[in-house]
């Protein structure tokens, strides 16, 4: 297996079958698989991803409901997974024509690998506006203060021996557990390159509370990181 494709699944009933459906289009001619990693969902997500197991035999469900949080599907994803290397998807995203060929060529070359993410096709204008054009050109620059680059956690792809060096997701990160990632990753001297053959279109919060309470999260959690690593060369 070459390629795992690990899609964290919480409560994504009306978002994850446009997801699968555009996973189910991708074509590269190298075997691939697809693993729906359900964390404790209450909603219809299972029998969403049941429905497309006969059109997609690489499709697999796995169980990760003994903790919540993204960072753990993340790492029982990774562990349940065949493939020599891994991208990740989240269920509320749409993977764009020839993604799974670009991913998989450049993890052929590179270690590390974050995608192109688009915001036009799945926000509306204010809500694009409200967060910008993030990782559409390159690399998200970390300027508060200023530190290494990073990418979204749905656009990153690794291989395993980049995950056996640099180690799990940490579980005790519900947010930015994907720039600690990519921190580590490159701290332990591997590069993040960016493939803009690769584009993900990404779905954003939708309403003004959402984007509020993520906001103040991501707040939160940047002062829990700067804590981590003003040690390890963050001014």
């Amino acid at each position: 297996m070459k390629l795992s494709v690990i899609v964290p699944c919480y409560n994504a009933e009306g978002t994850l079958g446009e997801a699968l459906e555009a996973l189910a289009a991708q074509e590269w001619d190298q075997p691939w698989e697809v693993l729906v990693v359900d964390n404790r969902s209450t909603d219809g997500s299972r029998a969403v991803a049941e429905r497309f197991c006969a059109r997609m035999p690489n499709l697999r469900i796995v169980d990760a409901c003994e903790r919540q949080g993204q960072p753990y599907a993340l790492n029982r994803g990774v562990e349940r997974a065949r493939g020599e290397a891994l991208a990740l998807c989240d269920a509320d995203d749409v993977v764009g024509e020839g993604w799974l060929r670009a991913m998989g060529e450049a993890l052929a070359r590179h270690d590390f690998v974050a995608a192109c993410v688009d915001t036009e096709r799945l926000n509306t204008g204010w809500v694009r506006q409200s967060r910008g054009h993030t990782q559409a050109r390159g690399l998200i620059p970390y300027s508060y203060p200023p530190f290494l680059p990073h990418a979204g956690g749905g656009t990153l792809g690794f291989t395993r021996a980049l995950f056996a060096a640099v180690g799990p997701f940490d579980e005790g990160l519900l947010y930015l557990h994907d720039t600690d990632f990519c921190w580590r990753a490159q701290l332990a001297g591997f590069d993040l390159h960016f493939e803009p053959g690769a584009v993900i279109h990404v779905r954003f919060r939708g309403d003004m509370r959402s984007l509020y309470r993520q906001a103040r999260n991501y707040a939160q959690y940047n002062v829990l990181l700067y804590k981590r690593y003003r040690a390890r060369g963050m001014p």
